[in-house]
């Protein structure tokens, strides 16, 4: 690691090129080292080629986002959003529009506004095949489950009521994305943050300053006017309102953009890490005192009157600030490089990351299973340790196995040997 400390400084005409930048500048001297250097360090720069942080933090929220699917489960208590006002929703949705940003926005530079924007919806058509899909696999778990336990309670508890009473009308209303029954409402948000998002990406290239005072107006309305999105049955919104979870979208994207925003922050780093630690650190003070008050009732829980609900389908700031403080902190703490990214612990996360869309879909329908299984069978610590190891290693196998899949077919076919006898003339 010391030829990192000997490399010469970044070159601050050029900027700096990921979100580490912004509090961490070593990156850039990173990419200053010479050739001889990289030939001397391979497993670094083999770690740096991709930014494994990406697919690790996502995998992360995967696999929180199984585990607080199921309600009362135990391990909730050891996620994000019982120490902290956010939870893996904000993780996920802030990078991949980080993620977007950074492959979508090579693909506009290298090939035009046309061919980006051909890929980007593109993805936003697998992305909708896949919910319907799990829409589908969904409906048919729960009302399988209906049936079999004779417990009408789910119908409500899924929201799923409205198919059973009225499939014709809750079929076109969910190929429209406005039937969002519980657990399936993240998909529609990333499916209408990316068909827009062509738009987003030319304006950010362009003068991303306006197209983030933009977009944090329009955040700053939602909160002030309740500007929301209709869904179905009447009288619903949208889980996640995509007028304001857009914000955080965006602010991902523009950081994924290489353009500099690092290099310019990166000046103030000391402070703003300062202004970061403190925000991160009252919100955790705070929100533990609430997830202690809830199994002790006579502990008190700091502002809970005043403060909770902490809105999420507004993504409240309460939430998006504390968001980004600990964005910055880990950015700060784990650089591209970190050797652990690469070690086979955390692997199984990366894959989960890196095949995200399917490992999402599988998480969703073993969330709600694991939830029957509790409900119907038995809820004990050890019924529910049990659900949650067979869950999580479940998608950690399913993440392997794809990625396997995908690595044999991008392996080269064998060449047949020459035969060595005479060719036919």
């Amino acid at each position: 690691m010391g030829a990192y400390n000997a490399a010469p400084p970044p070159n601050r005409r050029n900027g700096a090129s990921s979100v580490a930048d912004l509090v961490d500048p070593s990156i850039s001297r990173f990419r200053a080292i010479s050739a001889a250097q990289r030939q001397a360090t391979p497993r670094v720069v083999a770690l740096a080629s991709r930014d494994l942080r990406l697919d690790f933090f996502r995998g992360l929220a995967l696999v929180f986002i199984f585990i607080d699917h199921i309600p009362e489960n135990i391990l909730s208590f050891f996620t994000v959003q019982s120490v902290q006002f956010f939870d893996a929703a904000e993780v996920f949705i802030f990078i991949s529009g980080y993620t977007a940003a950074m492959v979508y926005g090579r693909t506009l530079k290298a090939h035009g506004a046309l061919y980006a924007g051909a890929q980007i919806w593109r993805r936003a058509w697998q992305l909708y095949v896949a919910h319907i899909f799990l829409f589908v696999m969904f409906i048919a778990e729960v009302s399988y489950t209906v049936t079999t336990f004779n417990n009408p309670m789910y119908n409500d508890e899924m929201r799923v009521g409205e198919f059973l009473s009225e499939p014709h009308i809750a079929i076109v209303k969910a190929l429209l994305l406005q039937f969002q029954p519980t657990f399936l409402d993240i998909l529609p948000l990333y499916i209408v943050l990316l068909v827009a998002f062509p738009v987003v990406l030319i304006g950010l290239r362009r003068c991303p300053l306006a197209i983030l005072a933009a977009s944090l107006a329009l955040y700053v309305l939602v909160q002030t006017e309740g500007l929301s999105v209709p869904a179905y049955p009447a009288g619903r919104d949208w889980y996640f309102n995509p007028l304001a979870w857009q914000f955080l979208f965006i602010s991902g994207a523009a950081l994924g953009l290489e353009r500099g925003w690092g290099a310019r922050l990166g000046r103030r780093r000391g402070p703003l890490l300062a202004l970061a630690a403190l925000v991160v650190g009252a919100a955790l003070v705070v929100r533990v005192s609430w997830t202690v008050h809830a199994v002790w009732d006579s502990f008190p829980g700091f502002f809970l009157a005043d403060l909770w609900p902490v809105d999420k389908s507004d993504l409240s700031p309460i939430r998006l600030v504390p968001f980004f403080g600990a964005a910055a902190i880990a950015a700060a703490l784990v650089p591209p490089w970190t050797a652990f990214l690469g070690s086979a612990a955390a692997r199984p996360l990366v894959l989960c990351g890196r095949h995200s869309l399917e490992i999402f879909c599988l998480g969703i329908l073993l969330s709600a299973l694991g939830h029957f299984a509790l409900s119907e069978y038995d809820s004990g610590v050890l019924s529910q340790l049990a659900v949650n190891i067979v869950g999580i290693l479940a998608i950690c196998l399913t993440a392997k196995l794809i990625d396997w899949y995908r690595n044999m077919g991008r392996a080269p076919s064998p060449q047949p040997a020459e035969s060595s006898g005479p060719r036919e003339g």
